[in-house]
């Protein structure tokens, strides 16, 4: 495929389940395209394709490519998403990289911040962009969001951030999912799930770092395939040098629950549900300044609560957070001129989620964070 101006011609680096829903929402950015899917196997990429062609078809069928080799060498791509299991990452985004592709790549991002630097660096080297695939980072609602924190006249000074994300994957899933074995994907539902908390609060915090953290490991996962456990309930604790702190909570084994709430002087806000919007309906925050009043007798708590609107899809729509991140980065790689930011995010998420992890191998114990 030939290059268009302010086009971004993308390859799928392996056939993983999300890279169906990122299919779409590259249709859906309006200034890329899917032109190549690698896998092991041709049959297999071959496969993805023509599933995904039969409902959301780009004009161009996308070339099957055996090897991810193959495709990061391609002359015909920009850049490339890869959703390959997390102890693969680091080879193939260095990799990546070298060849002149720009990099999205799926959480979390490596196995501990070491490699993660060397993935970056990697990216910095050769004029690459190197971003994470959090959705919700793309939303109006989070910039609305911040206008409401940062005016400080609703929600007062921060003091406590809360969130949790968490599914029961049930029986099958802890018997076969890659999630649980160790060598794939080593921080489990920390690393799958505790992404979106911990970048929940760094985002809060206008990303300063904690101080120090502390992680409690409520269950692990020790499967026979699996040389180490792996975390299948997690909770955790960031301290601030000011005195706020934040809180999460990961699980694969409590229903789905996807919340963030955010405590100041003044107020709170809230969301049932930051990770994904609930379908089908308006995106919505609620901010709610509760008043205690006496009068005689009795005794009232008013809620004072204010629901807010932003009208932006969900389920993978055009203006949803799936096709803005896609439509965000192409913009970048068209435009030559890259963003710090995103790496940077990124390298402090894991910074977070390791020290969080190592304190959770350690029964609790304190662990400091060094900037």
């Amino acid at each position: 495929m030939s290059k268009l101006p302010s086009h971004c011609r993308w390859g799928i680096l392996s056939t993983a389940n999300i890279g169906r829903k990122n299919w779409l929402a590259i249709k859906n950015s309006g200034n890329g395209s899917v032109v190549a899917v690698a896998s092991r196997k041709l049959a297999t990429s071959q496969a993805f394709i023509d599933e995904c062609q039969a409902t959301e078809p780009f004009p161009i069928p996308p070339a099957a490519i055996e090897g991810y080799e193959n495709l990061l060498t391609a002359s015909d791509i920009d850049a490339v998403y890869v959703p390959l299991p997390t102890g693969l990452r680091k080879e193939y985004v260095i990799r990546a990289a070298e060849s002149g592709k720009h990099v999205m790549c799926e959480k979390p991002c490596a196995s501990n911040a070491t490699d993660l630097r060397e993935m970056i660096e990697a990216c910095h080297e050769h004029g690459v962009q190197f971003m994470d695939g959090v959705m919700y980072m793309h939303t109006q609602r989070l910039q609305q969001m911040r206008t409401i924190l940062d005016a400080g006249h609703r929600v007062g000074k921060i003091r406590r951030v809360a969130s949790q994300f968490s599914f029961n994957g049930g029986n099958d899933f802890e018997a076969g999912n890659i999630r649980l074995n160790s060598n794939l994907e080593p921080l489990g539902a920390l690393g799958d799930l505790g992404w979106y908390t911990i970048r929940f609060s760094l985002w809060a915090m206008n990303y300063e770092l904690p101080t120090h953290v502390c992680g409690k490991m409520l269950r692990g996962q020790h499967r026979a395939d699996s040389p180490a456990a792996v975390p299948m309930e997690i909770s955790g604790e960031l301290f601030y040098a000011d005195g706020v702190s934040a809180t999460f909570y990961n699980s694969f084994i409590t229903a789905h629950q996807q919340w963030a709430n955010i405590s100041g002087t003044l107020g709170q806000l809230h969301l049932p549900d930051f990770v994904l919007p609930f379908s089908n309906s308006p995106a919505r925050f609620y901010v709610t300044n509760s008043e205690f009043v006496t009068t005689g007798c009795e005794f009232k708590m008013l809620g004072n609560r204010q629901e807010f609107e932003v009208h932006e899809s969900s389920d993978s729509a055009v203006d949803s957070q799936e096709a803005n991140l896609f439509r965000k980065f192409a913009a970048i790689v068209n435009s030559g001129n890259l963003e710090s930011h995103w790496p940077e995010i990124s390298l402090k998420t894991q910074q977070v989620m390791d020290a969080v992890m190592q304190s959770a191998l350690e029964d609790g114990r304190t662990v400091a964070i060094y900037k």
